[in-house]
């Protein structure tokens, strides 16, 4: 027999029992969409712990502190490192790293005009960070040389206040008061400064000390909001620049820093206080670490939180993978039954064919074409109607996380499958996920139909011509 004429007597003989073969048909659509929605829930549940963790910071960065607990567990007291530029230059030479900066952090509060806004700043190499994926959205990146001069975080401008109204931060619509790019610009470490009244404590006295000192900046470039906490909300500059600002602040206090918020100490002896290091691909962040760890530097990243993320992750997609496995299983049993009957009914016509010289080959591919063409469109609706699950949960999981009404109900459901409510998905069906469960439907038909093909081959030609 011809292909053309087999494939053609298989269709025909599938729509000659309509209902069967829709009812058969159909337990296999329910079982490929079960297989689909439970495994895209495991990888919805993956994806919003990866978007939590881009929120974290960026997971390509690796932090190098110069505290290292103790390698053999004793619970002694971690070993001090020291990170200076030798640090850097052996970090540097692992394979695979994109640059290495010091980072010297602090609090500073920004001043233009009447308008102030509290602000992180971190001091970085401006000669490696194009290195790092800062987005710029307006002006440009720090350079080598660049003094006296700020990279603004995204959500900055939004901070900015009038102390004198008490109005507070701008809301996210809001247009800024300040353009951090042309307007003139101070920073000062007295985080009390610009506010009516001075408190011995918080903010200094205004009898017992100096004056806070203000220093000039100029703003050379916007970041883009990228929802990244480390980059929207800090103020950027060259480090050995930020060493001389606290230096000098430290001189004109008399060493007093008591009442100047997150100033870290200005020793430089020692080193710095930690490194960030950008490794090129996510993948070999774990290797590259696990080298700098092997150097005796204490690390940490957010790989330390994205592996036991994922193995959760990957557990309950097998389990709810293996609970739609079972569902497919049983349509495999529903394809076995229904070529089983269509043996019996068609032994006669099975027999006339044998007589006519047909080939036993040409009766295995005919019953398996028709198993297999019942896996093939019960796994193509069963895709679609997936798609059309994960519409309904997506919609109906984002209206209970953003509704003020979900309550209990609706925090749990964001916990349990790491949603928060800025638009993330329950269900994810990758395109992967699609054209795999139609090819599994495809041979699960196939693997079903084995059975009963071999049963078609082994029946004997006169006896089948003799049956009713």
């Amino acid at each position: 027999m011809r292909s053309f004429d087999i494939i053609s007597m298989g269709l025909k003989n599938l729509f000659r029992r309509k209902t069967r073969t829709i009812l058969t048909v159909l337990g296999v659509v329910i079982g490929t969409a079960a297989i689909v929605v439970m495994v895209s829930l495991g990888i919805g549940m993956n994806e919003n712990f990866e978007e939590q963790l881009k929120q974290m910071g960026n997971l390509n960065i690796i932090n190098v502190t110069k505290y290292r607990n103790s390698p053999d567990n004793t619970g002694g007291p971690p070993k001090e490192i020291v990170l200076d530029s030798i640090a850097i230059s052996k970090i540097s030479a692992i394979k695979g790293i994109r640059g290495v900066t010091p980072v010297v952090e602090g609090n500073m509060k920004l001043v233009s005009g009447k308008y102030m806004a509290y602000v992180s700043v971190m001091g970085i190499d401006a000669r490696t960070i194009e290195n790092f994926d800062y987005p710029v959205e307006q002006g440009r990146l720090l350079q080598e040389g660049d003094t006296d001069k700020i990279l603004v975080g995204g959500n900055i401008p939004q901070y900015f206040y009038n102390p004198k109204t008490r109005y507070g931060m701008m809301g996210p619509n809001s247009k800024p008061p300040v353009d951090v790019l042309t307007d003139k610009l101070e920073v000062t470490f007295d985080m009390s400064y610009g506010e009516k009244r001075r408190q011995e404590g918080i903010g200094g006295s205004e009898t017992s000390e100096k004056p806070p000192k203000l220093y000039k900046v100029k703003g050379v470039g916007l970041l883009s909001v990228t929802n990244d906490w480390q980059k929207d909300g800090y103020i950027f500059m060259d480090y050995n620049y930020l060493q001389k600002l606290m230096k000098d602040n430290a001189k004109s206090q008399n060493g007093k820093q008591d009442n100047y918020w997150g100033m870290p100490s200005t020793d430089t002896s020692k080193g710095f206080e930690r490194l960030m290091v950008m490794v090129d691909n996510m993948k070999d962040v774990d290797r590259v670490q696990k080298e700098i760890d092997e150097m005796g530097y204490g690390t940490n990243s957010l790989a330390d939180m994205r592996k036991p993320m994922q193995k959760q992750a990957q557990t309950i997609q097998l389990v709810l993978g293996g609970i739609g496995a079972i569902s497919l299983l049983i349509s495999a049993l529903g394809i076995t039954n229904t070529m089983i009957m269509s043996i019996y009914e068609r032994t006669r016509e099975i027999g006339v064919m044998k007589v006519l010289g047909c080939k036993m080959n040409n009766i295995r591919q005919l019953f398996l074409l028709e198993a297999g063409v019942i896996g093939f469109f019960g796994g193509c609706v069963g895709v679609l109607l997936s798609y059309l699950a994960s519409l309904v949960l997506n919609t109906v999981g984002r209206n209970i996380m953003n509704s003020g009404d979900g309550g209990m109900v609706g925090m749990g459901m964001g916990m349990g499958m790491g949603m928060n409510s800025g638009g993330s998905k329950i269900s994810v069906i990758p395109p992967w996920l699609a054209l795999l469960s139609i090819v599994f439907a495809i041979l699960i038909g196939i693997v079903s139909g084995f059975s009963p093909a071999r049963r078609a081959m082994k029946l004997s030609a006169l006896e089948a011509i003799k049956s009713e």
